[in-house]
């Protein structure tokens, strides 16, 4: 899923995006809550409405905040407060007040408002109070959740780099019968082992009958390693992020375009990629016209986000096509097995 926080992906408009066949995509739940804000988007009718997106949306609850705004965040039992980024101004982030905030997003997956704390942490008392606290935040947003038939609420199983505690929550999770599942808290410094080793252990707690999803997620390896191991969606602003800094996502990695020796390179951005600036009979976007616009012009960020969001969703639909096709590791009789 590539990832709107603000109900704006920067760098595509709607329409773009959708003609990359991209059918979901990410807004963020605090940062909606903040601006436009609840009464804006009541009356608009949802970020649907707002953002001129037909797809599916998917909010994040807010949790991810207690990590990334640590200095603007305390955390209690109660919920979260926050002091705004843009004026100051506090704010109580409650299980209750999150899911109200996303009936009136309208998004078609919301997720629970967990307590989320840093992988890399070395406080493990604080570990197991954040999984538990997630556990209790989980009923009280399932209890207040006002659209159960129209909006899908997903769990976020916690417990940092520890197996046992990651095995408590699932079995806990499990028993709530969510419609989805996310893995949560990775992605934050952890070593790539350590990564596979919780995810590894966590699919194989998990039903097989509901989706799994690894929150913020996005280098082509990692997506396809997590497939491996049992994981069905993604999302991460990392494709638009790098975008934006000159660098193109390959076959052969990833590209600094704004790199001198780009400067008379008249070869396509990637010589097999479909999307709309590399495709014959597309635009016929050089890496040479990139290296020339990427340091002083918007356009420059603007192409290499469209050809980053497609090439990582292409490479997605190739994983699918193999999985369906009984070609991708791991996968025999045509359906996945561990």
């Amino acid at each position: 899923m590539p990832v709107a926080t603000q109900a704006s992906l920067k760098g595509l408009t709607y329409q773009q995006l959708a003609d990359t066949g991209c059918k979901i995509c990410l807004n963020n739940t605090y940062h909606l809550g903040l601006k436009p804000g609840q009464d804006t988007l009541a009356k608009v009718g949802g970020a649907h409405a707002l953002q001129g997106w037909n797809g599916n949306l998917l909010t994040d609850s807010g949790g991810f905040q207690m990590v990334s705004l640590l200095e603007l965040a305390r955390v209690t039992e109660e919920g979260v407060r926050f002091l705004s980024p843009h004026d100051g101004t506090p704010m109580l982030l409650t299980p209750e007040h999150s899911i109200s905030l996303q009936n009136t997003i309208g998004s078609d997956i919301i997720m629970q408002l967990d307590d989320v704390i840093a992988t890399t942490s070395p406080d493990k008392a604080r570990m197991r109070e954040a999984m538990e606290r997630s556990i209790r935040w989980l009923d009280r947003c399932i209890t207040a959740h006002q659209k159960p038939t129209t909006q899908n609420l997903f769990c976020i199983i916690q417990g940092g780099l520890d197996l046992e505690l990651r095995k408590a929550c699932c079995e806990e999770m499990v028993k709530r019968d969510t419609p989805g599942i996310a893995i949560g808290g990775l992605s934050g410094g952890e070593a790539k082992d350590a990564y596979c080793k919780v995810v590894n252990a966590c699919t194989g707690w998990l039903p097989e009958n509901k989706p799994r999803y690894v929150m913020g997620v996005g280098y082509p390896e990692d997506l396809i390693v997590s497939v491996a191991l049992g994981v069905d969606m993604f999302d991460c602003v990392w494709p638009t992020r790098t975008a934006r800094f000159g660098n193109a996502i390959t076959p052969h990695g990833v590209l600094n375009l704004r790199h001198s020796s780009y400067a008379t390179d008249f070869s396509p951005i990637s010589a097999t990629c479909g999307c709309i600036c590399c495709r014959p009979g597309g635009l016929g976007i050089t890496r040479a016209y990139i290296y020339h616009v990427a340091a002083k012009e918007t356009v420059g960020a603007h192409l290499l986000t469209m050809h980053n969001v497609h090439y990582l969703l292409a490479l997605m639909g190739r994983v699918r096509e193999a999985i369906v096709e009984d070609r991708f590791p791991g996968c025999p009789g045509g359906r996945w097995r561990r």
